[in-house]
């Protein structure tokens, strides 16, 4: 794979960007590209780099597609010569086997908030593969986070909120400087719909306060018993990284749609 091709594909994970990865696992015959040539595609079609083109790249971009709807990956041969049953016209002699890889895009944790336990929050989840970003306007605290961690500081919470094309496997966490900024986010945050996860922090007190807020402008209960507020699980968390632990947990728990119970065996 060429450097320019690979700095691409880092690229397009770091976004959260679908694409798969082509490679010519083998050649018979005469053939457009020797075997390790790699092109990538993305979910809309584009290309970069190229297999051979024409119609049997046409074919395999039509497969790759396929593939990543499906996340399964693909090994197949496409005959490039006459006389096969399943020839599509092409001519140069020979056959190309291909390896299509869908990559898996990774989860995404969004954060508004850039204080002690947002900024705890944010360096495990990078830990732990998610992609991460935080929503803040105090630049200076943005820059305290690991270069790998997207800063959003030129938009509001709620326009960031508002604008974000929401996915089910995306999380927006609130841990804000205040209530308020809390509170319009989640206002926000509960009119979109696609958000695998949405949480606040808070103690109970502040949750209710938030709650009847949003309330008395009209926001309905359905809406608002999709939120996790307070956000976490229960492990007596205390310490900003104790709150990261107990809101991951709790986070890739519902992203992933898991139960979150004792992996003990009973009955040992």
């Amino acid at each position: 794979m060429t450097e320019a091709l690979v700095t691409e594909l880092i690229a397009a994970r770091e976004a959260r960007k679908p694409f798969a990865v082509v490679t010519v696992a083998a050649t018979t015959g005469s053939v457009p590209r020797a075997a390790g040539s790699k092109m990538l595609v993305y979910a809309d079609g584009k290309i970069s780099g190229t297999i051979g083109g024409g119609k049997f790249e046409a074919l395999v971009i039509a497969d790759a597609q396929a593939s990543m709807r499906e996340k399964k990956p693909l090994l197949k041969t496409y005959p490039l010569r006459e006389g096969s049953t399943d020839s599509f016209g092409a001519i140069c002699g020979g056959d190309v086997t291909v390896f299509i890889e869908p990559q898996a895009v990774r989860e995404a944790l969004y954060l508004v908030g850039a204080g002690h336990c947002a900024n705890a929050i944010a360096k495990l989840a990078h830990e732990c593969g998610l992609y991460v970003s935080v929503i803040d306007d105090r630049v200076e605290l943005l820059a305290d986070l690991p270069p790998a961690i997207g800063r959003v500081s030129d938009l509001s919470p709620v326009d960031f909120i508002a604008a974000h094309r929401w996915q089910s496997d995306e999380a927006l966490v609130l841990v804000s400087r205040n209530h308020e900024i809390d509170r319009e986010a989640l206002g926000a945050a509960i009119e979109q719909t696609g958000a695998g996860y949405i949480g606040m922090i808070g103690s109970r007190r502040k949750v209710w306060h938030v709650f009847d807020r949003l309330r008395e402008r009209g926001v309905s209960a359905e809406k608002l018993s999709r939120v996790y507020a307070p956000l976490g699980l229960d492990i007596g968390a205390d310490s900003p990284a104790e709150i990261a632990v107990s809101t991951i947990a709790e986070v890739l728990a519902v992203l992933r749609q898991r139960t979150a119970k004792h992996l003990r065996m009973e009955g040992k």
